[in-house]
Formats: structure tokens, C-alpha cells, sequence
């Protein structure tokens, strides 16, 4: 595994990381919507995350195969949370159905903020990996400059 590599698997983090914020930044804005363009109120969204081969920063240069110890990370899918809509009594809302029940979106703030605390505390730990493998490779450069 070359430092480059160590680069790549980070950057790929970083992308996952990314996208997992942007689902929930999006759960919470839909915290409330109690319609959506497709009927009913706003599902939950989950990032499907799965490991991939990584190609070596070598094998981009040569004939290499795929380090079968390596694999990156990406962002695979977008599902929707299957779990049931909370149901409220608003008798006055105009969602309400015949008994005056609406029908709210599966997404719970306390769930959404742990998810981000922990999205943060994984994109720290993807750019530390990056940064760690920046200053590795200066002080191989600075070797060879003695």
C-alpha cells in the first residue's frame, strides 16, 4: 500500500461523509412535511454504504492488478427508511384523514443529530488519514533533498 493509496481511501471517505450529511441535512429540513410530490408525508433517507476494490495509484502507470487487501468506500444508494409514519391527532389540519389523524414523516430529530455528530467525527478522522499521509510523503521528499 503506497501513501497514495492511504490518500485515495481517504478522499473516498470524505465523499461518503459528505453525502451521508447532505441525507440528513435533508431529514431535518423535512422534519415537518407532512406532503410530498409522490403523496404522503416525507420518508426517512438512509446512505448505503459499501467497500470497493481499490485500484493502487501504481496500477493507474502499469500493467498491476487490484491490491485485493485494499478497498476504498463509496456511497452506493439512497434507500427509504421503511418504518411507519408517527401518526398525530389534528383534527384541524389539512392533511387529516376521516378521524383526524395526520400522518408525520419517520424522521426523528435525536436520531439525525446523533447521525451527524458521528458523520463529523468521521470526516475528521477521513482528513486526518489524508493530512497524515501529506506530511509522510514531505518528510520522504525532504529525505531525498539531504
Amino acid at each position: 500500500m503506497s501513501l497514495m493509496d492511504a490518500i485515495q481511501i481517504g478522499r473516498q471517505g470524505l465523499a461518503v461523509q459528505r453525502a451521508r450529511m447532505q441525507v440528513v441535512a435533508s431529514n431535518i429540513a423535512n422534519i415537518s412535511t407532512t406532503v410530498t410530490p409522490e403523496g404522503g408525508p416525507y420518508r426517512r433517507r438512509q446512505v448505503v454504504v459499501e467497500a470497493q476494490p481499490l485500484d493502487s495509484f501504481e496500477s493507474y502507470f502499469s500493467n498491476a492488478s487490484r491490491d485485493p487487501e485494499l478497498a476504498g468506500v463509496r456511497a452506493s444508494a439512497i434507500t427509504l427508511d421503511p418504518s411507519a409514519f408517527p401518526m398525530r391527532y389534528e383534527p384541524g389540519h389539512p392533511q387529516a384523514d376521516e378521524r383526524g389523524y395526520v400522518a408525520y414523516p419517520n424522521v426523528n430529530a435525536a436520531i439525525e443529530t446523533v447521525d451527524m455528530v458521528n458523520i463529523s467525527r468521521s470526516y475528521e478522522a477521513n482528513l486526518s488519514t489524508i493530512r497524515t499521509a501529506r506530511e509522510m510523503i514531505e518528510q520522504s521528499i525532504e529525505l531525498l533533498r539531504v
